[in-house]
């Protein structure tokens, strides 16, 4: 094969310019393509992201008595917000619970108290047993279960294998969940919002 066949045309013909265009287009798109894989790479997924990242909840729409539901790393979070009558439960059934100051938890100092709250009326837990991970269902006072007796003072109960948890997250004795509900890290930016995923400062 002849070596002026390779030869690109003279600079002055207009299908050299071409030519140089071609090949310059083509090895910037294969660079970009070679990049876009690397560079991404190094930055989370948006899936990542989601699990990870703190929320911010408006609890100023739950009423007494109400709970609201998020989702924060993929678990179920409760917010609620706790009338005088579940309050007052939670005094009087402390040699029934398995850890009732919360010492196994190892909570903050402002979260070692009976309801195990910054605020008392509002409660937040992450909504899974520690059993097994079940999600336990609220069982108000008076229910008719045989799982929870007839004194029941109001709680938390877990259809999977029946451990019973109090208005604070506090499991009873000889239950199969070994600890307390956990309590996700969380502040208050405003009497209404919540941010669910940083601790206070």
């Amino acid at each position: 094969m002849s070596t002026q066949a390779m030869t690109p045309p003279p600079a002055s013909d207009p299908e050299r310019r071409r030519w140089l265009l071609a090949t310059g287009v083509a090895g910037g798109a294969g660079l970009v393509a070679t990049a876009v894989p690397l560079v991404s790479t190094f930055t989370p997924s948006e899936r990542a992201k989601a699990q990870g990242a703190a929320v911010v909840v408006d609890i100023g729409d739950i009423p007494p008595g109400g709970m609201k539901t998020v989702e924060w790393r993929g678990k179920p979070v409760w917010i609620l917000r706790r009338t005088p009558e579940m309050l007052a439960s939670l005094q009087g059934h402390e040699a029934d619970l398995a850890d009732p100051q919360s010492k196994k938890d190892e909570l903050p100092e402002a979260l070692r108290s009976p309801g195990r709250a910054e605020r008392e009326d509002i409660f937040v837990a992450i909504g899974i047993c520690t059993h097994l991970g079940c999600s336990p269902t609220e069982m108000p006072e008076g229910t008719r279960n045989p799982s929870v007796g007839d004194n029941w003072p109001g709680g938390f109960f877990c259809p999977c294998h029946g451990s019973t948890f109090d208005y604070a997250g506090r499991v009873y004795r000889n239950k199969p969940a070994p600890t307390n509900l956990e309590i996700p890290p969380h502040r208050y930016l405003s009497d209404t919002r919540l941010l669910i995923g940083e601790e206070a400062a």
